[in-house]
C-alpha cells in the first residue's frame, strides 16, 4: 500500500499571525459587548427625569384653568415617573444606583485577577459574560413586569458589577499573551477603542427603545454580551502555542503524522497524532510527553504591587477613571439640561465624546511608543484636560455647534490617558523584567490597576449626582481636580522620564 502523504500545514509564522488577528478581533469584540451592556443606564436616567417634570409642569399649568384638581392630581400619580425614581432627590438615586454597581465591580476586580491566573481564560470570561447578560436583562424585565422596588435595582446593579470584572483582566491578559512591547502602544490603542465603541453602540441601541419601552434598551443588550459569551466560549485561544509538525514511520510503511506543540506561557510540551490511525499501526518510535520546566506559580497581591510604577499608575487611573466614569453615567443628562434636548438626542450626541475617546486613545498610544514615555504622554494629556472641561462647562451654553466640538476634545483628553494605562501600562507592567518571565502575574497586575481605577469610577457618579443638585459647575470643578491630582501622582514617573538618558520605550516601567 503507498505511503499516506503529510498533510499540508501553513507556515508556522503565517499560523502565528492569524490567531493574533483572531484573538485581537474577538477581544474587541468581547469587551465591546460589555461597555455596551453598561451604557444604558445613562441613556435611561434622562428619560426617567423627562417624564416626571414634564407632568409636573403640565400638571402647574393646567391646575390654574381646570376646575378638576382631582382628575388632575390622578393623572400626576400614574404618569409621573418610574417609581421610585420620579421623587425630588432622583438624582441621589440615580447617583447611589450607579455606585452599587460601580464599587461592586471596584470590590470584585481585586479578586478578578487573582482568580483569572488560577482558572482557564476562556472558561471564566465565558461564564462571566453570561452572568452579566442575564443581570443586564433582568434590570430591563423591572419595566417589563412593572417592578418599583429600589432594592430589586440596586441588586441587579451589585450583581452585574461582580460578574463584569471578569472580563477586563481576561482580556487583557490574553492580548498581551499575543502581541510584544515594540508596538503595544499604538495597537493597544486602537484595541482599546473598544470602550468607546461599546459605549457608541449602546447609547444608539438604548436610545431607540428609551421613549417607548425603556426595558428593552437593557434586554437587547443583555443578549448580545450573551450571544458574545458563546462566542468566546467557541472561539479564543487565551495563549500562543509553537507548532512543531513530527512524522514516524510506521508498520508496513504506514506514515504517522504527529503534532507537537509547546505553550508558551506554561513552558510544556504536548503531543498528539493528526491522522488516524488503525490498532495495528503503531509508531515504532515512541511519542514522549516532556515538560521543560515547572510551571510558574501565580503573584501575591503585594508582589504585583511591589512592581516599579504599579501603585503611581494605579492611583492616577483612580482619578482619571473618576471623570471618565462621570461622563460615562451622566453626559446625556447633562445635555439634556444644558442643550434642552430629548434624552434621545441627548444620548446621541453624547457619543460624539466616545468618538473623540477613540482618537485620543490611539494617539497617546502612538505618542508614547514613538517617545517611549508612557508617564509624559499621560501627563500632559491630563495637564491640558483640566482647563478643557472648563471651557466645556462654559461654551456648553453657546448652542450646539461649540458643545459638539468640545465634546470631540474632551473626550480625546480625558479617555487618552485613561485607556493608556489599562492598556499598553499595564500590559507593561504585568511583564516587568522584576517578573523574571512570569507571564501569570499579568492579570493580577491588570486587576490591581483597573479595581483602583474603579473606584474612582464608583466616586465619581455619585459624587456628581450629589454636587449636581448644588448647580453643574460644581461638577465641572470637582472634575478639574481628580485630573489635576492624576497629574501630581505622575510626577515622580514623569522626572524619572525626563531625566534618563535612554530613548527605548517604556522606561519608566521596564
Amino acid at each position: 500500500m503507498a505511503k499516506l502523504p503529510a498533510p499540508l500545514h501553513p507556515h508556522p509564522q503565517q499560523s502565528e499571525e492569524r490567531y493574533r488577528a483572531l484573538t485581537f478581533i474577538l477581544t474587541f469584540l468581547l469587551y465591546t459587548s460589555f461597555h455596551l451592556s453598561r451604557k444604558p443606564i445613562s441613556i435611561v436616567k434622562s428619560e426617567l427625569h423627562k417624564n416626571c417634570s414634564a407632568v409636573s409642569e403640565a400638571a402647574i399649568i393646567a391646575s390654574s384653568s381646570s376646575q378638576q384638581p382631582s382628575l388632575l392630581s390622578l393623572h400626576t400619580d400614574v404618569d409621573c415617573g418610574w417609581k421610585p425614581f420620579d421623587k425630588s432627590n432622583y438624582k441621589q438615586l440615580l447617583g447611589a444606583m450607579d455606585y452599587s454597581f460601580l464599587c461592586a465591580y471596584a470590590i470584585g476586580m481585586y479578586l478578578s485577577g487573582i482568580i483569572g491566573e488560577r482558572l482557564p481564560i476562556r472558561l471564566y470570561l465565558t461564564v462571566g459574560m453570561l452572568a452579566s447578560g442575564v443581570f443586564t436583562c433582568l434590570f430591563g424585565l423591572g419595566y417589563i413586569y412593572n417592578i418599583h422596588n429600589l432594592s430589586f435595582y440596586i441588586f441587579v446593579q451589585v450583581a452585574n458589577g461582580l460578574v463584569q470584572t471578569a472580563g477586563w483582566p481576561s482580556v487583557v491578559t490574553c492580548i498581551g499573551n499575543w502581541f510584544g512591547k515594540g508596538r503595544r502602544g499604538l495597537i493597544m490603542g486602537l484595541w482599546n477603542s473598544h470602550t468607546s465603541v461599546g459605549n457608541i453602540l449602546g447609547s444608539l441601541i438604548a436610545g431607540y427603545w428609551v421613549s417607548s419601552n425603556w426595558g428593552m434598551s437593557f434586554i437587547v443588550p443583555g443578549l448580545i454580551i450573551i450571544i458574545m459569551g458563546v462566542v468566546c466560549f467557541l472561539f479564543l485561544i487565551e495563549r500562543k502555542y509553537s507548532f512543531i509538525i513530527k512524522s514516524w514511520n510506521g508498520v508496513n510503511g504506514h506514515t504517522e503524522v504527529y503534532l507537537q506543540y509547546k505553550d508558551n506561557k506554561n513552558q510544556s510540551y504536548d503531543t498528539e497524532l493528526l491522522l488516524p490511525r488503525e490498532s495495528e499501526r503503531i509508531p515504532m518510535q515512541p511519542v514522549v510527553v516532556v515538560k521543560s520546566e515547572s510551571e510558574p506559580s501565580a503573584i501575591s497581591f503585594m508582589g504585583a504591587l511591589r512592581i516599579p510604577g504599579v501603585v503611581e499608575f494605579s492611583l492616577c487611573l483612580l482619578f482619571a477613571k473618576l471623570v471618565s466614569y462621570t461622563f460615562l453615567f451622566w453626559l446625556p443628562l447633562y445635555i439634556t439640561k444644558a442643550a434642552h434636548l430629548d434624552a434621545k438626542k441627548a444620548g446621541d450626541l453624547s457619543t460624539l465624546f466616545d468618538v473623540g475617546g477613540i482618537v485620543g486613545g490611539v494617539l497617546a498610544g502612538v505618542i508614547s511608543d514613538k517617545l517611549g514615555k508612557r508617564a509624559t504622554t499621560c501627563a500632559v494629556m491630563l495637564l491640558v484636560a483640566a482647563p478643557t472641561l472648563y471651557g466645556f462647562s462654559m461654551i456648553s451654553e453657546f448652542g450646539l455647534g461649540p458643545m459638539i466640538g468640545m465634546l470631540l476634545v474632551c473626550g480625546g483628553l480625558v479617555n487618552g490617558p485613561y485607556a493608556l494605562i489599562t492598556t499598553a501600562v499595564s500590559a507593561d507592567l504585568g511583564t516587568h523584567k522584576s517578573l523574571k518571565g512570569n507571564a501569570r502575574a499579568l492579570s493580577t497586575v491588570t486587576a490591581i490597576i483597573d479595581g483602583t481605577g474603579s473606584v474612582g469610577a464608583a466616586l465619581g457618579p455619585l459624587l456628581a449626582g450629589l454636587l449636581s443638585a448644588g448647580g453643574w459647575d460644581q461638577v465641572f470643578y470637582m472634575l478639574m481636580t481628580a485630573d489635576f491630582l492624576a497629574l501630581l501622582l505622575l510626577l515622580r514617573l514623569v522626572t524619572k522620564e525626563l531625566a534618563s538618558s535612554k530613548s527605548h520605550p517604556i522606561s519608566t516601567v521596564e
